[in-house]
């Protein structure tokens, strides 16, 4: 940006004044002519209606609060210090569960959610950038995850716990040997068809947040549990895999009351709040450990390098086959993608 002195300053202002015009009207005249800037009542909904599910259920929270507190007023009247307010009570308001953390999250969320808010009143031309009161707050840094890598003796508790409780052990068991050997997401196993499988490579195609598709290896027999599962209750082709035995598909209450009835039967799980992405964390973990940082981004789906990866990243990206190879090791099974040399870590 180019530093202007003083003396220039004061003789635009002068000028300024010599025509009677008032600086804070050149920078409104740059929004598009016509455009009333709607209030939050009116722009919330049309705004919750564009963004993906993902973002609506995260951060409609947010703007029912902001539609509570600002409803009746313009995006453009609302001050920094009134937003930053707004964050501050909703972080001494966040409801105190077990994973409570001061209410961080909640503070992170509410600036988040008008950040998008506002992103869009800039792009539909209600507003611009310098009048965004949203990119004036300091969003808080995030805290650091608790979600460790669970021991091999853990693990087993839970895959045991699982197969002998619940009304339906054989789901149970499938979606945490799915988690354990694709380190996914929980929305990419939920967005799983069978028209996603690739029986002859063991491929899965997971589609995943952010609009991510991609083919991850899993094992002979994970594929075949899949396929079964697939017929045996009758899931459409085209429609998600996952299904109860009267065929309705599967949805997030099921990891739920799945991780609810663990934690009942093991306290450590409800303490430390484990779920599915623990699952995650741990295969990543030794994915890593074993064959290092670049096939651990590749198994996990991070395909575009992460910023703070370092430069080096970028050209060591791992191969399909280098990730079959890891999950070959990972599980001890034989995978058709695999390298040569995985033929030693499963015993083949």
């Amino acid at each position: 940006m180019t530093v202007v002195s003083p003396e220039v300053v004061q003789a635009a202002r002068l000028v300024l004044d010599q025509m009677g015009i008032d600086p804070a009207d050149l920078q409104h005249a740059t929004t598009s002519p016509g455009l009333s800037v709607p209030t939050f009542a009116e722009y919330v909904p049309v705004v919750a209606a564009a963004v993906a599910p993902g973002s609506q259920r995260v951060y409609g929270t947010y703007w029912r609060k902001v539609v509570e507190q600002w409803g009746g007023r313009r995006l453009n009247e609302v001050s920094p210090t009134e937003i930053e307010t707004l964050m501050r009570r909703v972080q001494a308001d966040a409801v105190r569960r077990r994973n409570y953390r001061g209410g961080h999250g909640a503070a992170e969320h509410t600036i988040s959610a008008l950040r998008c808010l506002y992103r869009r009143a800039i792009a539909d031309g209600y507003i611009v950038e310098m009048e965004n009161p949203a990119s004036k707050v300091a969003k808080p840094h995030r805290l650091a995850s608790t979600r460790i890598a669970l021991a091999d003796e853990r693990l087993a508790e839970l895959f045991e716990a699982a197969g002998m409780s619940g009304n339906d052990p054989e789901l149970d068991l499938l979606i945490l040997r799915f988690h354990i050997e694709t380190a996914c997401r929980r929305g990419g196993l939920l967005a799983l068809r069978p028209m996603d499988l690739e029986p002859q490579q063991c491929l899965v195609l997971l589609r995943e947040k952010g609009g991510v598709f991609r083919w991850q290896p899993v094992t002979p027999t994970l594929m075949q549990y899949l396929l079964h599962h697939a017929a045996d209750r009758g899931a459409p082709d085209d429609q998600p895999l996952l299904r109860y035995r009267n065929g309705r598909a599967v949805g997030r209450r099921r990891y739920d009351s799945l991780w609810i009835r663990l934690g009942r039967q093991m306290p450590w799980v409800a303490k430390q709040q484990v779920s599915a992405h623990w699952l995650r964390h741990t295969a990543l973990t030794w994915v890593e450990r074993v064959f290092g940082y670049g096939v651990a981004l590749a198994y996990a789906g991070h395909m575009d390098t992460p910023n703070d990866a370092g430069t080096t990243a970028r050209y060591v990206k791992a191969t399909l086959e280098e990730v079959a190879t890891a999950l070959a090791a990972l599980t001890g099974e034989s995978h058709p993608l695999a390298l040569p040399y995985a033929a030693e870590a499963t015993g083949d």
